[in-house]
């Protein structure tokens, strides 16, 4: 039977928190669906502004959502610290969506010594994550989901190193790491979950090809970005169609490490459906280094 965003129902009673949330990205649209069906919704970004902006488009069309805004920035482990301190003041977590996340960006060191990618894709939700456990284990049946990419099946290795310190940074090559980083991430987690005995559960999706401000971002594309600002909407998806996968991964009966993409050819396009993960991203050495390596950079231990 195929998922539709009728399948949802009703989430009167559920907290969600979203990351990335901003006008033009998956991350409104799930946190719009999540809305609509009577969950209290908290907006996470890095910009009150987008925040505010997000929050006036859903109450514009959903005048009864409940919604609150956090003001958190993935890429500053001390921002990821506050900010989850501020969610955890909000009650029982039924629901986080790893959703933000920053593609093919120009070489950049954040404040804590990070490459900018791994820090914003990975190393923030790692920590937010981590940070919010104890909140989603209080909801009794905790889940998080953590959104990857088609793009992940090109990362050239693990991401188990700092991209620069072997020669030239490649930006591309390093996002793809990050969204393999992103599903080595849940299936470690949802496996120590189960281990420690604790009432969540990890999910991944990956939305396909989006026609959103994440892909039309110049920077990520330098002079063809014109070009493939005209041409990428004819293959891709809206991002309300992009969105589907992450709320069927949070929101229908699935066991633990599920991943979720389109039922389109090559994953692109269509209704949401369980799919697979390439190998690597099931190598639980890889897996174990990954979170051996977050941990000593996050300064987390989870259980």
């Amino acid at each position: 039977m195929t998922w539709t965003s009728a399948d949802i129902g009703d989430l009167s009673g559920r907290t969600a928190a979203v990351t990335g949330p901003s006008l033009g990205g998956i991350g409104y649209d799930t946190a719009l669906e999540l809305g609509r069906r009577g969950a209290r919704v908290l907006l996470v970004g890095r910009s009150q502004a987008k925040l505010d902006d997000a929050a006036r488009a859903i109450r514009a069309e959903v005048p009864a959502a409940r919604l609150e805004e956090v003001v958190l920035d993935l890429s500053d482990l001390t921002s990821v610290r506050a900010g989850a301190a501020r969610i955890a003041e909000l009650g029982p977590l039924d629901l986080l969506i790893n959703n933000a996340g920053v593609m093919a960006t120009a070489y950049q060191r954040t404040a804590d010594g990070l490459e900018l990618q791994l820090a914003t894709n990975h190393f923030g939700p790692f920590l937010l994550t981590g940070l919010l456990l104890p909140s989603l284990a209080a909801s009794g049946d905790g889940r998080v989901v953590t959104v990857s990419s088609l793009g992940h099946r090109l990362a050239p290795s693990a991401p188990v190193g700092d991209p620069y310190e072997k020669g030239r940074y490649l930006r591309w090559p390093t996002y793809f790491q990050t969204k393999l980083a992103n599903l080595l991430f849940t299936y470690e987690l949802d496996r120590r979950l189960a281990a420690a005995g604790l009432p969540a559960k990890a999910l991944a999706a990956h939305p396909g090809f989006v026609s959103s401000h994440l892909i039309s971002n110049g920077s990520s594309f330098g002079p063809l970005s014109r070009i493939l600002d005209a041409a990428y909407p004819l293959v891709s998806q809206r991002p309300a169609q992009g969105a589907w996968p992450s709320l069927m991964a949070a929101t229908a009966d699935l066991p633990g490490s599920t991943y979720v993409g389109p039922s389109g050819p090559a994953e692109m396009q269509g209704a949401p459906k369980v799919v697979q993960a390439r190998k690597l991203a099931r190598d639980r050495d890889a897996q174990r280094r990954l979170w051996e390596i977050s941990e000593q950079v996050t300064g987390i231990s989870y259980p």
